[in-house]
């Protein structure tokens, strides 16, 4: 059987630098270092940083006072920041700057005096986040649906922004249904879009056209992974998500006409590669295979970490 592998695949520089930045805070000041939140969605990710000593909680009241505080890459409502603040919480903020230009572009569409439209899931922590971010109403639509259900009059000055996990593709329809009904719209460039989102969508649009079925490893709460498996569905292809190897099925591997002779293998952004390569190894304990990745986009966006956390030898660049 023949693993073809996606490209691009698995950490974005947003989940690189948060994850950097608990295990910078650990070296720093050792354990515990508090973490609201998961930092990013993956239980693997997270079972490592917790065993190096990071401790993840819900809510900001469960951190002790005077401990080193980390906030998670989806990013938090103001709220939550005040009372760090208040609290004098030694903080290292890990949101994606991704997420950090999304909320800048909601404060000042909101100082404009537009409503604000986002478009996202409910729910999802980045769109709680953002919504907390923002001093002024802001209104979640989903799908054009929602924004014909608006209670806005059509002449009414509005903004939209989107969450950054969904790709121009995903949004595309719900722009389109603003634009259509109202006659002042304002939003963001596409190039404002999560790179990483869009990037693993098209690799996998590429992946499905060469193969019978696709594996996404990814988390089960994880936006992005879950677009990656609807994607290779509507283009229908079977294509299952796994947290890890243990959740591959071998029956996975027959197809309707025969075994399935190429797979495809992808990984969300907060996945990473060991898990890939653990899926890799576990299909190859149940038939011979041969591995290649695809050409793709090659990724080389970084992004700065906090200034106490950086080493002489690090290597910076800032995106976005």
């Amino acid at each position: 059987m023949r693993v073809l592998l996606a490209a691009p695949r698995g950490f974005c520089a947003g989940v690189v630098r948060a994850i950097a930045i608990v295990e910078r805070a650990l070296e720093a000041h050792g354990a515990p270092v508090y973490v609201r939140h998961e930092i990013v969605h993956n239980r693997h990710v997270v079972d490592r940083l917790a065993a190096l000593g990071a401790v993840f909680v819900e809510e900001l009241d469960e951190v002790p006072d005077g401990a080193v505080t980390v906030f998670s890459a989806h990013g938090v409502p103001a709220s939550v920041v005040d009372a760090a603040t208040a609290r004098s919480l030694p903080v290292f903020d890990a949101t994606c700057p991704l997420v950090t230009k999304v909320h800048r572009h909601g404060a000042r569409f909101a100082q404009e005096g537009r409503h604000i439209l986002l478009i996202g899931h409910a729910g999802h922590p980045e769109v709680v986040g953002t919504i907390g971010q923002i001093e002024a109403p802001v209104h979640l639509v989903a799908d054009p649906e929602d924004v014909d259900a608006l209670a806005l009059d059509d002449d009414a000055p509005v903004a939209y922004i989107t969450q950054t996990t969904l790709s121009v593709d995903e949004t595309r329809a719900t722009i389109a249904a603003i634009h259509a009904r109202f006659s002042d719209v304002a939003g963001p460039d596409v190039a404002d879009i999560c790179y990483a989102t869009q990037n693993r969508q098209n690799a996998v649009r590429d992946l499905a056209q060469q193969c019978d079925a696709l594996i996404v490893v990814g988390a089960a709460n994880s936006s992005n992974s879950n677009r990656l498996r609807d994607v290779a569905a509507s283009l229908g292809k079977p294509a299952w998500l796994v947290g890890d190897a243990s959740d591959v099925r071998a029956e996975w591997l027959i197809g309707p006409h025969g075994p399935i002779t190429t797979i495809g293998i992808t990984a969300g952004a907060s996945a990473p590669e060991d898990l890939v390569q653990g899926v890799i190894d576990h299909l190859a304990s149940i038939r011979k295979i041969s591995v290649a990745e695809l050409d793709g986009i090659r990724e080389n966006v970084s992004f700065s970490l906090p200034a106490a956390l950086r080493r002489p030898a690090d290597r910076r660049s800032v995106a976005g």
